[in-house]
């Protein structure tokens, strides 16, 4: 089935999570509300003409300052049976920063949803276990958001396992053999 067509008969069993279907180069991606994502999901997984059961990834975008709202979820989803793919994006609002979580469809999302969690601060209500998984636990802020201070936290907020780090390295700096 082409994109296209699985993008409309999304719009006809979704007429009001639907927001737009954009096609680009062949692409085809579906903007949804992020109210009933756990119910789109069971739907394009359950559906025998769909059959999408390969959630291929999961990622944040922030569109600070470009459009409202701020954040999007996107699902890139393939059908290993039928060979073909869908791209959604849920819009997550800055002021509730949550979306259901899709491991009750796929359970390789477990990790990607944990990412965007620690990198955009998106929660995905329902998660077994939403802690970080890329920066420390004690890290704050979120990395990926575009208000993220880029040169990173003044000298005074340092992450004290980086002070350690840098006090361990002065220390055995003695014992460099090519000075």
């Amino acid at each position: 089935m082409e994109p296209l067509q699985i993008a409309e008969k999304l719009r006809e069993k979704f007429p009001e999570e639907v927001i737009s279907i954009d096609e680009f180069r062949g692409q085809v991606s579906v903007v949804i509300k992020k109210d009933r994502i756990l119910d789109i999901a069971r739907y394009l997984y359950d559906e025998p003409e769909l059959d999408f059961d390969y959630l291929r990834d999961l990622c944040g975008v922030d569109y600070l300052g470009k459009k409202e709202p701020r954040f999007e979820v996107v699902y890139h989803l393939y059908s290993i049976k039928h060979r073909h793919m869908i791209r959604l994006k849920a819009q997550v609002p800055e002021n509730d920063c949550t979306i259901h979580s899709v491991m009750p469809v796929w359970i390789g999302a477990n990790w990607h949803e944990r990412e965007c969690f620690d990198m955009f601060g998106i929660v995905f209500k329902g998660h077994p276990d939403l802690r970080r998984i890329l920066m420390p636990e004690d890290w704050e802020g979120h990395p990926l958001r575009k208000d993220y201070p880029v040169k990173g936290p003044p000298p005074e907020k340092e992450w004290e396992g980086f002070k350690e780090v840098l006090e361990k390295a002065e220390r055995l700096k003695e014992f460099e053999w090519n000075k």
